[in-house]
């Protein structure tokens, strides 16, 4: 039988130096060293974190809810306002409306006074620019019942041209339904005057007119009122004149 050469245990060591014997049993034993303490507080947190990574998701998930609470809250305040403007006392609204007609009447009034207040100025700018002493006014009337359409009138004091007027349709339905126009109003001194009136207009066949004619009036010193009466060509006095 060949024979076995038993090699001893040994252990390598570095270069240069020669081998160490092991124990003759072949067997090592190894000596296990304990964890440090930094290295459980390592593995500690790390299971820690794997732990809370669930929670941490949800409250993530949980976060747009939230805030979409607070916009529903302001949603559901208009809501509310018109809730409580619906829910007003009975008796709220009464004085609410009693307050909107005490303004309009208010209104009513202010409006009524200024028409009153123009009214007063426009009179007395009158008797200002026209003193009772030297005021002249003319006034214009149709002859009731005459077809004649009246175009225009044209008047002249004393050569100088005074007024010249243009009537529309209304204007000459009002004066066939008796109204009267103060066609002109200025200042003449006292004394004799001459007035003279041209008149346009058309026949009831639609043929043109037209009439002028010149009377002489005097003033005094209080204020002058003249009345033009018109009418057509059949009339006896197309143009009369009358002192008021």
């Amino acid at each position: 039988m060949a024979r076995r050469n038993r090699i001893p245990n040994t252990l390598a060591s570095e270069p240069g130096r020669s081998f160490t014997p092991l124990p003759s049993d072949g067997w090592t034993r190894v000596r296990c060293e304990p964890i440090p303490a930094a290295a459980r507080v390592f593995v500690f947190a790390f299971l820690l974190c794997l732990g809370s990574a669930p929670g941490w998701t949800q409250q993530k998930g949980q976060q747009p809810k939230q805030k979409d609470q607070p916009q529903q809250q302001k949603s559901q305040q208009p809501q509310q306002k018109d809730q409580q403007q619906q829910q007003k006392n009975p008796q709220e609204q009464q004085n609410d409306k009693q307050q909107m007609r005490g303004l309009d009447e208010q209104i009513q009034e202010i409006k009524s006074d200024v028409l009153r207040i123009s009214q007063e100025l426009s009179q007395l700018e009158e008797k200002l620019l026209y003193p009772s002493g030297t005021q002249v006014a003319i006034f214009i009337a149709m002859a009731k019942g005459d077809p004649m359409r009246l175009d225009a009138v044209r008047l002249k004091i004393d050569g100088q041209l005074a007024a010249h007027y243009i009537y529309s349709f209304k204007e000459l339905e009002a004066l066939r339904k008796g109204g009267m126009q103060r066609i002109y109003v200025g200042n003449v001194a006292t004394g004799d005057h001459q007035l003279e009136v041209l008149v346009d207009g058309k026949l009831e066949g639609g043929a043109d007119f037209s009439r002028t004619e010149a009377f002489s009036f005097r003033k005094e010193v209080k204020p002058k009122l003249v009345g033009l009466t018109l009418a057509g060509p059949n009339s006896s006095h197309p143009i009369a004149l009358g002192e008021w």
